[in-house]
């Protein structure tokens, strides 16, 4: 019998991991919180359902089914605290209470990564978020480790039609902050649906760094995209204090899941903006 897997989320990495599991013979199946988001997924290979994770009460199409391994990649939609609480970890919660599964695993992020000061971070430092959000990663995170799950902390996506700092310097709303030497971590979305499947083929459990193989200054960056598409560097301005995520500036290692076996396709921003520039880097 094929093994099988519920993605918990089909959006912009949940997609093209489902697409990969279907590749690789496995039963596929995924939930999405509407209706309409499900219907948009019935051209797809894999049976997709409208289930609200946030609601205790809306697992009904799943009823009797046994999946070898779950897969948390719901997103928050960019919301808030509240949001954060509803998906994340309710969410889990909700999952493991009303699913039959053999492990699971939830996609975090390493802004729970807190360090200030441009040190390499990896999986045994500290992680003390101090914005809220942050800390509902963090509780979200102990409780999958406590069932015997895995966690994939992602850094910044990225990938066709999403681009954080690309979209802000196309629309004018860049800055470099300070001195430009904050450290960016990024990850292509392939990477990231390649390492979910990594973690669910290799039956790994633990806290797991997902990102490219080098950080780079924000100024770095910006000299990059900007030589690439002929614009001048942004202005300069003070931190970008996201109350969401926090200010922070760390280079998160990879080593331990490279160690593994796993290595990204898109080694460094540069290879994997490529496609988002309109062009091979």
């Amino acid at each position: 019998m094929p093994r099988s897997v519920l993605i918990a989320g089909c959006g912009f990495v949940g997609l093209p991991l489902a697409r990969n599991f279907v590749s690789s013979g496995w039963e596929t199946h995924a939930i999405t919180a509407s209706e309409t988001s499900a219907a948009n997924l019935r051209g797809e290979a894999f049976p997709a359902y409208a289930v609200d994770i946030t609601e205790n009460t809306s697992f009904g199409h799943l009823a009797g089914r046994r999946f070898d391994v779950v897969i948390h990649c719901a997103s928050s939609g960019r919301g808030g605290t509240s949001k954060y609480t509803a998906v994340f970890f309710a969410g889990t919660q909700n999952l493991m209470a009303n699913l039959e599964y053999g492990r699971l695993i939830f996609t975090s992020s390493t802004s729970v990564y807190a360090q200030t000061d441009g040190s390499t971070v990896d999986e045994t430092s500290p992680a003390e978020p101090a914005p809220e959000t942050g800390q509902i990663l963090r509780k979200t995170e102990d409780l999958v480790l406590a069932s015997g799950g895995a966690v994939a902390r992602l850094a910044g996506l990225y990938g066709p039609g999403r681009c954080a700092p690309l979209m802000k310097l196309l629309e004018g709303r860049a800055m470099i902050e300070e001195d430009g030497t904050r450290f960016m971590n990024t990850l292509h979305q392939v990477d990231a649906a390649n390492a979910l499947q990594f973690l669910a083929e290799t039956e790994l459990t633990g806290f797991f760094n997902v990102v490219d193989d080098q950080p780079v200054t924000q100024i770095d960056w910006y000299r990059y995209v900007c030589h690439r598409l002929d614009k001048p560097l942004p202005p300069v301005g003070s931190r970008d204090l996201n109350p969401k995520r926090g200010w922070t500036n760390k280079r998160v290692s990879n080593r331990k899941l490279r160690l593994l076996g796993w290595k990204p396709v898109y080694p460094t921003f540069k290879e994997g903006l490529g496609e988002c520039l309109g062009g091979s880097a």
